[in-house]
């Protein structure tokens, strides 16, 4: 703690059940003027239930919240706000036929005077936007904007309330490093102006570089407190997790022949976001293709059309040496193309359905899941239980509501439904996003092993140390271009980082500056 500082926040022994699950077990807090807190678990160990419980959003089952002195009511998201706490969630909360502009100002500027206040209001947000380097346009329609942007539009939305405590679920999850950096340096001048953050993340560089202390949880239950300056990442591993964390071993891959060839592919552009531009790409069985790039700069594009959500403007898609003159998300579940979406809410879940449900959503008109148009739902829920098993995905069962899962759980389950179908193609599209250390090895663990067994991957991601750890060949985006694939080893991250604003495609002499991958 700081010492001197005031206490501006203060939980007393919060326990927090779902049925037989316990959540939270007793946990107890506290945070002062001018601190960052770290909250560290592995997926599943209670941490955004202990911020939804802070919040107003969860009620807890006993315990109190307390809030400069004051007893917060339980479940009263607005007494939350009115005492000056913000939260920032890991999964959006916003409204997607709204404006950005509307989303931020949702519950907090009254409808009377709209017209005389949305000048100023859309000044204040362009301010706030430039001073965190959250750049966003008030006027966007949120359904427009990349899974980045609306990120930014939840930062933004805790920032314009002039909050005094600030909970950030994740915050940097889908931000390039750059503006991780760039919001961290913001953040520290409204942290030395007394501004209060607690902080979730996987990324213990992130825990190391702006925390003051460190709260770790395991199964529902705090089990340590440390002081950054007394730690480092290896050991907040360990705590996380119990045991040391160890990255998979990666064997030299042995290309096979191409399963899926894109041949001077172009889409076009939708609104803002860049389509693709003249795209050629190999997808080879037994090798790992990892792509890299700001966000929105095309990577939506290029999953649309490889997982058959889009047919080219132009160009030709080549599958298994034959030309595609149709394709379809249905062509590509059957031609063996299994995807891991980006946004695992809206494109990769249904949230009312339960576990069993969500892991055949790709495959319940095939067998062994269904003949003659009837399920068979004894085997559903078996698949379903060995996925739970095998993948530790974190629920009391197969009947549970995905919904109520964890982020990171809810993105395991995903991986199992892709694995075990044995596809030929993985499409994987920020596959460990939201994922403590430990998943985060056992997916790419799952990755490798279903390279080696003689499946194309294709990586998508937009965290440059995944990209350089486990692609065979590198490719970067910008604009919609693509670059010259870049063998393991043979670029640095700065190099990539040219290539990734862009500078690189205007090279005259690609030959002579990067080494090319065969």
């Amino acid at each position: 703690m700081k010492p001197g500082s005031e206490v501006v926040l203060r939980l007393d022994a919060i326990t927090k059940r779902f049925g037989k699950l316990v959540a939270n077990d007793a946990i107890s807090l506290s945070l002062r003027k001018g601190e960052v807190v770290a909250l560290l678990g592995e997926n599943g160990a209670g941490k955004t239930t202990l911020m939804n419980i802070l919040f107003g959003q969860y009620t807890a089952d006993s315990g109190s919240v307390e809030v400069f002195g004051q007893t917060l009511p339980p479940g009263n998201s607005r007494a939350a706000l009115d005492a000056g706490v913000g939260m920032v969630h890991q999964h959006f909360t916003l409204a997607d036929n709204l404006t950005v502009l509307e989303n931020i100002t949702l519950g907090v500027q009254s409808l009377f005077g709209w017209r005389v206040n949305k000048a100023e209001t859309s000044l204040k947000i362009r301010r706030l936007s430039d001073d965190f380097r959250l750049k966003v346009d008030p006027d966007a329609r949120v359904g427009s904007l990349s899974v980045g942007e609306r990120q930014r539009v939840e930062i933004l939305k805790a920032l314009y309330r002039d909050v005094k405590i600030l909970i950030l679920d994740e915050p940097t999850a889908v931000l390039t490093p750059q503006e991780a950096d760039d919001l961290f340096a913001t953040l520290r001048i409204a942290i030395a102006n007394g501004l209060s953050i607690i902080f979730i993340s996987h990324k213990l560089h992130e825990v190391m570089a702006i925390s003051d202390r460190v709260v770790v949880l395991r199964h529902g239950r705090r089990v340590a407190e440390v002081d950054v300056a007394d730690t480092d990442k290896t050991a907040l591993s360990g705590l996380m997790m119990g045991v040391e964390a160890k990255a998979p071993d990666i064997a030299v891959a042995r290309p096979g022949k191409t399963l899926l060839s894109l041949q001077n592919i172009s889409t076009p552009n939708i609104k803002n976001v860049p389509g693709l531009c003249d795209v050629s790409l190999d997808l080879k069985a037994g090798q790992i293709i990892g792509l890299a790039g700001v966000s929105g700069n095309g990577q939506a594009a290029l999953a649309d059309v490889v997982g058959g959500m889009r047919m080219p403007s132009q160009g030709v898609l080549v599958l298994g040496g034959e030309p595609l003159a149709q394709w379809s998300p249905r062509k590509a579940v059957q031609s063996g193309i299994a995807r891991i979406p980006e946004d695992r809410h809206k494109t990769g879940t249904i949230a009312d359905f339960d576990l069993t449900e969500n892991t055949i959503l790709e495959g319940y008109n095939s067998t062994p899941f269904s003949r003659a148009g009837w399920m068979n739902w004894s085997k559903a829920r078996r698949f379903a239980t060995d996925i739970i098993d095998k993948y530790d995905v974190r629920c009391p069962g197969p009947d549970t509501r995905i919904r109520l899962l964890s982020g990171g759980n809810m993105q395991k389950l995903i991986l199992g439904r892709v694995l075990e179908a044995d596809p030929q193609i993985v499409l994987a599209n920020q596959p460990v996003r939201g994922l403590d250390i430990g998943a985060v090895n056992y997916v790419h663990s799952q990755l490798l092993a279903a390279r080696d067994r003689g499946a194309a991957v294709l990586l998508i991601s937009e965290d440059l140390d995944e990209i350089m750890g486990l692609s065979d060949v590198i490719h970067v985006i910008a604009g919609g271009r693509l670059s010259p694939g870049f063998a393991r080893g043979s670029m640095t991250p700065a190099q990539l980082g040219i290539w990734m604003a862009g500078q690189g495609f205007d090279s005259a002499d690609l030959d002579g500056e990067v080494a090319h991958a065969s």
